[in-house]
Protein backbone atom coordinates (compact mmCIF):
# COMPACT_ATOMS: atom_id res chain seq x y z
CA UNK A 1 0.00 0.00 0.00
CA UNK A 2 1.36 3.63 -1.04
CA UNK A 3 2.25 5.65 1.93
CA UNK A 4 0.00 8.72 2.01
CA UNK A 5 -0.13 12.05 3.73
CA UNK A 6 -3.25 10.42 5.99
CA UNK A 7 -1.91 6.82 6.59
CA UNK A 8 1.81 8.81 7.85
CA UNK A 9 0.01 11.37 9.81
CA UNK A 10 -2.33 8.81 11.15
CA UNK A 11 1.47 6.56 12.58
CA UNK A 12 2.97 9.30 13.30
CA UNK A 13 0.20 10.74 16.09
CA UNK A 14 0.73 7.31 17.91
CA UNK A 15 3.65 9.34 19.78
CA UNK A 16 2.44 12.55 21.24
CA UNK A 17 4.81 14.51 23.67
CA UNK A 18 4.57 18.49 24.92
CA UNK A 19 7.07 20.71 23.34
CA UNK A 20 10.55 21.34 24.73
CA UNK A 21 11.92 25.05 24.61
CA UNK A 22 8.60 26.18 22.73
CA UNK A 23 10.32 29.94 22.41
CA UNK A 24 13.91 28.95 21.37
CA UNK A 25 14.20 30.71 17.67
CA UNK A 26 15.15 27.86 15.26
CA UNK A 27 16.45 27.97 11.28
CA UNK A 28 15.46 24.81 9.61
CA UNK A 29 18.34 24.38 7.21
CA UNK A 30 17.56 21.59 5.37
CA UNK A 31 13.99 20.18 3.96
CA UNK A 32 12.58 19.13 0.46
CA UNK A 33 9.11 20.05 -1.37
CA UNK A 34 7.93 17.72 -3.23
CA UNK A 35 4.85 15.84 -5.64
CA UNK A 36 6.84 12.74 -5.80
CA UNK A 37 5.51 9.16 -7.07
CA UNK A 38 5.58 6.70 -4.15
CA UNK A 39 5.67 9.37 -1.55
CA UNK A 40 3.41 12.44 0.29
CA UNK A 41 3.26 15.56 -1.61
CA UNK A 42 5.21 17.67 0.38
CA UNK A 43 4.16 21.28 -0.45
CA UNK A 44 4.21 24.47 1.62
CA UNK A 45 0.77 24.30 3.17
CA UNK A 46 2.38 20.43 4.34
CA UNK A 47 5.81 21.88 5.78
CA UNK A 48 3.79 24.73 7.69
CA UNK A 49 1.53 22.08 9.19
CA UNK A 50 5.13 20.29 10.56
CA UNK A 51 6.22 23.81 11.73
CA UNK A 52 3.32 24.64 13.41
CA UNK A 53 3.50 21.81 16.14
CA UNK A 54 4.46 23.97 18.58
CA UNK A 55 8.23 24.98 17.89
CA UNK A 56 9.60 28.09 16.81
CA UNK A 57 10.90 27.60 13.41
CA UNK A 58 11.43 31.19 12.34
CA UNK A 59 13.43 30.55 8.61
CA UNK A 60 13.55 27.48 6.48
CA UNK A 61 16.35 26.92 3.54
CA UNK A 62 15.03 24.16 0.72
CA UNK A 63 17.27 21.71 -0.34
CA UNK A 64 17.27 20.78 -4.34
CA UNK A 65 15.60 17.32 -4.73
CA UNK A 66 15.14 17.11 -8.04
CA UNK A 67 11.75 18.92 -8.21
CA UNK A 68 9.97 20.40 -10.93
CA UNK A 69 12.99 21.03 -13.53
CA UNK A 70 11.50 22.03 -16.68
CA UNK A 71 10.41 19.59 -19.27
CA UNK A 72 12.08 21.25 -22.21
CA UNK A 73 14.37 24.03 -23.14
CA UNK A 74 18.60 23.47 -22.87
CA UNK A 75 19.30 20.14 -21.21
CA UNK A 76 21.95 21.55 -18.85
CA UNK A 77 19.34 24.74 -17.62
CA UNK A 78 16.12 22.39 -16.77
CA UNK A 79 17.31 22.59 -13.25
CA UNK A 80 16.48 26.00 -13.16
CA UNK A 81 13.04 24.94 -13.18
CA UNK A 82 13.24 23.84 -8.99
CA UNK A 83 14.58 27.04 -8.29
CA UNK A 84 11.39 28.76 -9.72
CA UNK A 85 8.71 26.26 -8.11
CA UNK A 86 10.69 27.11 -4.99
CA UNK A 87 10.69 30.63 -5.30
CA UNK A 88 7.04 31.15 -5.71
CA UNK A 89 6.80 29.16 -2.75
CA UNK A 90 9.35 30.83 -0.92
CA UNK A 91 7.65 34.66 -1.57
CA UNK A 92 4.65 33.11 -0.61
CA UNK A 93 5.72 32.21 2.52
CA UNK A 94 6.51 35.84 3.21
CA UNK A 95 4.38 37.97 5.72
CA UNK A 96 2.56 34.84 6.78
CA UNK A 97 2.88 34.43 10.66
CA UNK A 98 4.44 31.51 10.27
CA UNK A 99 8.03 29.93 8.71
CA UNK A 100 8.87 31.70 5.68
CA UNK A 101 11.61 29.85 2.85
CA UNK A 102 14.71 32.28 3.36
CA UNK A 103 16.67 30.23 0.85
CA UNK A 104 17.43 27.53 -1.73
CA UNK A 105 19.98 25.41 -2.57
CA UNK A 106 19.68 24.61 -5.89
CA UNK A 107 21.19 21.54 -8.35
CA UNK A 108 23.68 22.19 -10.96
CA UNK A 109 26.25 19.56 -12.90
CA UNK A 110 29.34 20.38 -10.88
CA UNK A 111 31.03 18.00 -13.76
CA UNK A 112 30.37 19.87 -16.64
CA UNK A 113 32.45 22.46 -18.99
CA UNK A 114 32.45 25.74 -17.02
CA UNK A 115 31.19 27.75 -19.28
CA UNK A 116 27.47 25.83 -18.95
CA UNK A 117 28.07 26.07 -15.36
CA UNK A 118 28.47 29.48 -15.34
CA UNK A 119 25.43 30.23 -17.32
CA UNK A 120 23.21 27.13 -14.96
CA UNK A 121 24.57 29.68 -11.79
CA UNK A 122 23.14 32.67 -13.48
CA UNK A 123 19.87 31.01 -14.61
CA UNK A 124 19.54 29.96 -10.97
CA UNK A 125 20.48 33.61 -9.61
CA UNK A 126 18.03 35.24 -11.94
CA UNK A 127 15.38 33.00 -11.31
CA UNK A 128 15.70 32.94 -7.74
CA UNK A 129 14.42 36.59 -6.61
CA UNK A 130 16.83 36.67 -4.22
CA UNK A 131 16.79 33.40 -2.13
CA UNK A 132 19.28 31.32 -4.32
CA UNK A 133 22.38 30.36 -2.48
CA UNK A 134 23.95 27.62 -3.65
CA UNK A 135 24.21 24.06 -5.10
CA UNK A 136 24.29 20.77 -3.95
CA UNK A 137 25.07 17.75 -6.06
CA UNK A 138 25.71 15.07 -3.72
CA UNK A 139 28.62 12.10 -4.27
CA UNK A 140 26.22 9.52 -2.82
CA UNK A 141 27.49 6.48 -4.38
CA UNK A 142 26.93 2.73 -3.61
CA UNK A 143 29.05 0.80 -5.41
CA UNK A 144 26.96 -2.66 -4.89
CA UNK A 145 23.92 -1.17 -4.49
CA UNK A 146 23.21 -3.00 -1.74
CA UNK A 147 21.91 -0.39 0.68
CA UNK A 148 18.27 -0.17 -0.83
CA UNK A 149 18.69 3.78 -0.83
CA UNK A 150 20.04 6.64 -3.63
CA UNK A 151 22.60 6.92 -5.80
CA UNK A 152 22.83 10.59 -6.13
CA UNK A 153 25.50 9.69 -8.69
CA UNK A 154 26.83 7.30 -11.17
CA UNK A 155 29.77 8.56 -10.89
CA UNK A 156 32.28 6.63 -7.82
CA UNK A 157 35.10 9.12 -7.96
CA UNK A 158 33.09 12.41 -7.92
CA UNK A 159 34.60 14.17 -5.46
CA UNK A 160 38.32 13.24 -7.34
CA UNK A 161 37.28 14.27 -10.93
CA UNK A 162 39.15 17.41 -12.11
CA UNK A 163 36.20 18.89 -13.35
CA UNK A 164 33.80 18.45 -10.19
CA UNK A 165 36.66 20.13 -8.61
CA UNK A 166 36.47 23.18 -10.71
CA UNK A 167 32.87 23.44 -10.15
CA UNK A 168 33.27 23.14 -6.32
CA UNK A 169 35.81 25.92 -6.52
CA UNK A 170 34.08 28.07 -8.86
CA UNK A 171 31.37 27.90 -6.54
CA UNK A 172 33.76 29.77 -4.00
CA UNK A 173 34.80 32.56 -6.33
CA UNK A 174 31.45 33.33 -6.67
CA UNK A 175 29.93 33.41 -3.39
CA UNK A 176 28.42 30.65 -3.76
CA UNK A 177 28.16 27.30 -0.73
CA UNK A 178 28.30 23.77 -1.97
CA UNK A 179 26.51 21.27 -0.19
CA UNK A 180 26.98 17.16 -0.46
CA UNK A 181 24.89 14.09 0.90
CA UNK A 182 27.15 10.85 0.36
CA UNK A 183 27.69 8.25 2.52
CA UNK A 184 30.39 7.50 5.33
CA UNK A 185 32.56 5.72 3.39
CA UNK A 186 33.11 8.05 1.46
CA UNK A 187 34.13 10.60 3.89
CA UNK A 188 37.85 10.55 3.23
CA UNK A 189 37.45 11.67 -0.43
CA UNK A 190 35.09 14.13 0.76
CA UNK A 191 38.05 15.88 2.73
CA UNK A 192 40.30 15.56 -0.24
CA UNK A 193 37.79 17.26 -1.92
CA UNK A 194 37.64 20.32 0.76
CA UNK A 195 41.14 20.39 0.32
CA UNK A 196 41.66 21.14 -2.84
CA UNK A 197 38.83 23.93 -2.57
CA UNK A 198 39.60 25.69 0.71
CA UNK A 199 37.89 28.77 -0.74
CA UNK A 200 34.81 27.45 -1.18
CA UNK A 201 31.90 26.78 1.79
CA UNK A 202 31.13 23.68 2.05
CA UNK A 203 28.59 22.10 4.01
CA UNK A 204 28.57 18.29 5.10
CA UNK A 205 24.95 16.79 5.36
CA UNK A 206 23.65 14.01 7.60
CA UNK A 207 26.82 13.77 9.11
CA UNK A 208 28.73 12.21 6.16
CA UNK A 209 25.59 9.52 6.36
CA UNK A 210 27.01 6.42 8.71
CA UNK A 211 24.98 3.68 7.07
CA UNK A 212 23.47 0.87 9.03
CA UNK A 213 21.88 -1.51 6.22
CA UNK A 214 23.11 -3.29 3.93
CA UNK A 215 27.11 -4.06 4.09
CA UNK A 216 26.91 -2.34 7.39
CA UNK A 217 23.86 -4.07 9.17
CA UNK A 218 24.96 -5.04 13.01
CA UNK A 219 28.39 -3.19 12.42
CA UNK A 220 27.62 0.14 14.23
CA UNK A 221 30.91 0.08 16.27
CA UNK A 222 32.90 -0.15 12.91
CA UNK A 223 31.29 2.45 11.18
CA UNK A 224 30.91 4.57 14.14
CA UNK A 225 34.94 4.07 14.46
CA UNK A 226 35.73 4.77 10.88
CA UNK A 227 33.20 8.04 10.90
CA UNK A 228 34.56 9.61 13.60
CA UNK A 229 37.94 9.24 12.45
CA UNK A 230 36.68 10.99 9.22
CA UNK A 231 34.89 13.43 11.07
CA UNK A 232 37.87 14.81 12.94
CA UNK A 233 39.70 14.72 9.71
CA UNK A 234 37.17 16.78 7.99
CA UNK A 235 37.26 19.13 11.15
CA UNK A 236 40.41 20.59 10.48
CA UNK A 237 39.22 21.52 6.81
CA UNK A 238 37.98 25.64 8.26
CA UNK A 239 35.62 25.60 5.39
CA UNK A 240 33.85 22.62 6.32
CA UNK A 241 30.55 22.87 8.21
CA UNK A 242 28.05 20.21 8.64
CA UNK A 243 24.38 19.72 9.19
CA UNK A 244 23.77 17.95 12.13
CA UNK A 245 20.40 15.86 11.49
CA UNK A 246 19.21 13.44 8.89
CA UNK A 247 19.97 10.11 10.88
CA UNK A 248 16.44 8.92 11.36
CA UNK A 249 16.60 7.46 7.08
CA UNK A 250 16.12 3.89 6.73
CA UNK A 251 19.65 3.80 5.37
CA UNK A 252 20.93 4.75 8.89
CA UNK A 253 19.79 1.38 10.26
CA UNK A 254 17.59 1.97 13.16
CA UNK A 255 14.33 0.74 11.80
CA UNK A 256 11.94 3.23 13.64
CA UNK A 257 10.09 3.39 9.76
CA UNK A 258 8.92 -0.25 10.25
CA UNK A 259 8.02 -0.11 13.92
CA UNK A 260 4.58 0.00 15.12
CA UNK A 261 4.96 2.97 17.01
CA UNK A 262 7.58 5.58 15.83
CA UNK A 263 10.04 6.81 18.55
CA UNK A 264 9.66 9.09 21.38
CA UNK A 265 12.23 11.98 21.63
CA UNK A 266 14.25 10.45 24.44
CA UNK A 267 14.90 7.03 22.59
CA UNK A 268 15.92 9.51 19.36
CA UNK A 269 17.97 11.00 21.77
CA UNK A 270 19.55 8.06 23.24
CA UNK A 271 20.19 6.39 20.25
CA UNK A 272 21.67 9.97 18.56
CA UNK A 273 22.93 11.59 21.46
CA UNK A 274 27.30 10.46 20.43
CA UNK A 275 26.63 11.37 16.90
CA UNK A 276 26.01 14.92 17.55
CA UNK A 277 27.91 15.00 20.93
CA UNK A 278 31.20 14.16 18.88
CA UNK A 279 30.50 16.40 15.82
CA UNK A 280 30.09 18.95 17.76
CA UNK A 281 33.11 18.53 19.96
CA UNK A 282 35.24 18.02 16.96
CA UNK A 283 33.56 21.23 14.73
CA UNK A 284 32.34 23.79 17.44
CA UNK A 285 28.62 24.88 17.41
CA UNK A 286 30.15 27.76 15.09
CA UNK A 287 30.43 25.31 12.84
CA UNK A 288 27.21 22.81 13.13
CA UNK A 289 23.82 23.85 12.56
CA UNK A 290 20.83 21.30 13.38
CA UNK A 291 18.55 20.17 10.27
CA UNK A 292 15.43 18.53 10.10
CA UNK A 293 15.84 16.80 6.36
CA UNK A 294 12.14 16.80 6.43
CA UNK A 295 10.21 15.12 4.95
CA UNK A 296 12.61 12.13 4.45
CA UNK A 297 13.14 12.21 8.38
CA UNK A 298 9.56 12.00 8.39
CA UNK A 299 9.20 8.39 7.52
CA UNK A 300 10.75 7.61 11.28
CA UNK A 301 10.07 10.29 13.20
CA UNK A 302 7.40 13.35 13.87
CA UNK A 303 8.58 16.88 13.63
CA UNK A 304 7.66 17.92 17.30
CA UNK A 305 9.82 14.18 18.37
CA UNK A 306 12.78 15.57 16.23
CA UNK A 307 13.18 18.97 17.65
CA UNK A 308 12.64 17.82 20.99
CA UNK A 309 15.57 15.04 20.83
CA UNK A 310 18.03 18.24 19.29
CA UNK A 311 16.73 20.38 22.76
CA UNK A 312 17.13 17.41 25.13
CA UNK A 313 20.68 16.51 23.09
CA UNK A 314 21.72 20.04 23.34
CA UNK A 315 20.55 20.83 26.67
CA UNK A 316 24.19 21.27 28.56
CA UNK A 317 25.44 23.51 25.93
CA UNK A 318 25.44 27.32 26.89
CA UNK A 319 22.88 29.84 25.29
CA UNK A 320 24.99 31.02 23.04
CA UNK A 321 26.23 27.56 21.94
CA UNK A 322 22.60 26.66 21.10
CA UNK A 323 21.87 30.03 19.55
CA UNK A 324 24.41 28.42 16.94
CA UNK A 325 23.36 25.23 16.76
CA UNK A 326 19.67 26.54 16.25
CA UNK A 327 19.67 29.38 14.66
CA UNK A 328 23.11 31.25 13.89
CA UNK A 329 24.91 28.97 11.97
CA UNK A 330 22.71 28.88 9.68
CA UNK A 331 21.92 32.30 9.70
CA UNK A 332 25.79 32.92 8.53
CA UNK A 333 26.49 30.17 5.88
CA UNK A 334 23.46 30.83 3.58
CA UNK A 335 23.53 34.47 4.01
CA UNK A 336 20.21 34.88 5.90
Amino acid sequence: MALTSETQRAWLNLTSEGVVDPMREIIDPHHHLWRRSGLPTYLLEDLWEDTQCGHNIVKTVFMECGAEYRSSGPAHLQVVGETEFVRDLALASRGQGKAEIAGIVGHADLDQDEALLREVLNAHEDAGAGFFRGIRHGGAHDPGRNLGWVNATPHANLFERKVFRRGVQLLGELGYTFDSWHYHFQNQAFADLAEAAPETTIVLDHFGTPCGVGDFAGKATEVASEWKLSIDRLARCANVVVKVGGLAMPVNGFGWSDQDKPPSSDEVARAHRDYYLHTIDAFGPDRCMLESNFPVDKLSLSYNVYWNAMKKITESFSLEERHQLFFGTAERVYRL
